[in-house]
This record gives C-alpha cells, sequence and structure tokens, in this order.
C-alpha cells in the first residue's frame, strides 16, 4: 500500500479517489500570502473518463492505484466480446461492450492495442487517434450533398465494417485516414 502525499502529485499518476482509480492530469502548487500551502488537481476518472478538479492540502495523502498499461493483440470478437492475446504468453483477455463502448470500430485484427487494467480487470482500451483503413464497399451511390457542391461525398463501408463518408473520388480499395475521435475521413493513403 503505497501513500502519496499531495506534494509529490505528478501528472500521470495514478491513485485512488473516492474509491476510483484516477489519474492526473495537472498539477498547480499555490503557495498563498498566508496560510498552508495547497495544490490544484485535475483528475480524470478512468472508469467513466470524467474530469474532476479538486484541491488538496499540504498534509493530504492518497494511495497509489493498482493501475498497468499493458500492450495486447486485437485477435477476434463475437459481437459480445473482443479478445487480446499478449505474444509471448498467449494469455488472452476478453472485453465487453461497456468497457470497450465505440472504440470497436477501428480495431484491426492482428495489431496491438494498450489495455488498461485495475486489479487485473480491464477498464479501458486505448485506440491511437488516427487509423488507416481499406474501403470494401460503397454504401450508397448517390452522392450527400453539401452547401457548396465541390463537397460532395458518399457513404463507404471500411475494412472494420464501419460505415463513413469519404470523397466521391475515394474507390473500392483505396486505403483512408480516419479520425477515431469524430469518425470523419481525413485523406487518402498513398500506397
Amino acid at each position: 500500500m503505497v501513500l502519496y502525499a499531495s506534494n509529490n502529485f505528478k501528472v500521470g499518476l495514478k491513485i485512488l479517489f473516492e474509491q476510483q482509480p484516477c489519474s492526473i492530469e495537472s498539477v498547480e502548487f499555490v503557495k498563498p500570502g498566508k496560510g498552508q500551502v495547497f495544490s490544484r488537481v485535475k483528475l480524470r476518472k478512468l472508469l467513466t473518463g470524467q474530469l474532476i478538479e479538486k484541491t488538496f492540502r499540504a498534509t493530504d495523502t492518497l494511495l497509489r492505484a493498482n493501475v498497468v498499461d499493458i500492450t495486447l493483440m486485437y485477435i477476434y470478437s463475437d459481437q459480445k466480446i473482443w479478445y487480446f492475446m499478449n505474444r509471448s504468453t498467449f494469455d488472452q483477455i476478453g472485453i465487453d461492450q461497456n468497457i470497450m463502448q465505440d472504440k470497436y470500430k477501428w480495431l484491426v485484427e492482428q495489431n496491438d492495442y494498450v489495455i488498461t487494467l485495475w486489479n487485473d480487470r480491464p477498464i479501458s482500451v486505448l485506440v491511437s487517434n488516427f487509423v488507416n483503413l481499406q474501403v470494401i464497399s460503397e454504401v450508397s451511390s448517390f452522392s450527400l450533398d453539401t452547401v457548396m457542391s465541390n463537397n460532395r461525398k458518399k457513404l463507404s463501408k471500411l475494412s472494420t465494417g464501419h460505415i463513413i463518408q469519404v470523397p466521391l473520388f475515394i474507390k473500392i480499395g483505396d486505403v483512408v485516414k480516419v479520425d477515431t475521435r469524430t469518425g470523419n475521413y481525413i485523406s487518402r493513403v498513398n500506397k
């Protein structure tokens, strides 16, 4: 059981706050003219993703959270559970929909992903901000008109099964760069 004093807080530290694992996003140490030194801390709850701000006195302590990041290879899904494997031990971990949320749209078989474990239980999957995926089919042959006529788009299905809007010049077999945070097309990737 490791305790951290508030004057030892630093960005990236994983601690237990209100019985939940949290990651410290920012720390500001304040020395007022009168009174005790205190710390303004932004914490991200790892289970919910909620960002909270909290002030700690110099005498406050928090427990270290048993949080570990491991790199695992995505192998397959049965649409309810997504399975990842450790490349060296061949151990498998199944992650359900509550933890995956909508990140499954960007998983590519045989690629490595960072899985965060709390007390040996998976609590999150880290997907990179951008991913390159192949267009496997066109869902619509008509174009989606926007305000500007030169910004016409169509719907295309990617190799992961997700459907996005792409420009009309994108063909089946092209590889496109997609922003996983918004689900938007970014650019065509040169082969």
